[in-house]
């Protein structure tokens, strides 16, 4: 019992120092133009980013993202945040996703992870998924699902991030 106490106490220790220290992997995805980015792009001059995987066979991802869509400007300029959509459309489905984003006009920089590697990478399983970076491109928090309001608390975490703040 003892030896069940101590390994589970070192893994849960393991995996809270890893979620303080884990930074955005490098994986090659495709912008919805068709250039190649790679993930270590994912930059924004020490202020804030979020990273949203999604969907464009997702209710809840489409209905976060044009939510966030409607107040977009106004965080910009408020925090600088940047956000990367990343669409999880296979290979089948991803033709939609240029119609799809075209048709919402969001100014999200958006990338097609086709082959689910940076998903994988990143432990996305369910979407949407959101993770928070922080000037020193740190994941300092992540959610996922979505309903109705999420966006202002996301929103008060992002406030908190560009001005220096650490997130509890």
């Amino acid at each position: 019992m003892k030896n069940l106490i101590l390994i589970v106490t070192i893994t849960l220790s393991s995996i809270a120092a890893f979620g303080q220290t884990r930074t955005i992997p490098s994986v090659d995805l495709v912008d919805i133009d068709g250039n190649t980015f790679n993930t270590l792009e994912i930059l924004n001059e020490g202020k804030p980013i979020l990273i949203n995987f999604w969907a464009t066979w997702c209710s809840p991802c489409k209905r976060e993202l044009n939510n966030i869509a409607e107040v977009y400007d106004d965080w910009v300029d408020e925090t600088g945040v940047v956000i990367y959509a990343v669409s999880i459309d296979d290979a089948r489905n991803a033709p939609k996703v240029k119609p799809y984003v075209d048709g919402v006009a969001w100014d999200y920089k958006v990338l097609l992870d086709v082959n689910a590697d940076f998903r994988r990478q990143m432990g996305v399983v369910n979407v949407p998924h959101s993770f928070l970076v922080d000037k020193n491109g740190k994941i300092v928090h992540q959610h996922t699902s979505y309903q109705e309001g999420d966006e202002i608390e996301l929103y008060e975490k992002i406030k908190k991030l560009a001005n220096g703040d650490v997130l509890d």
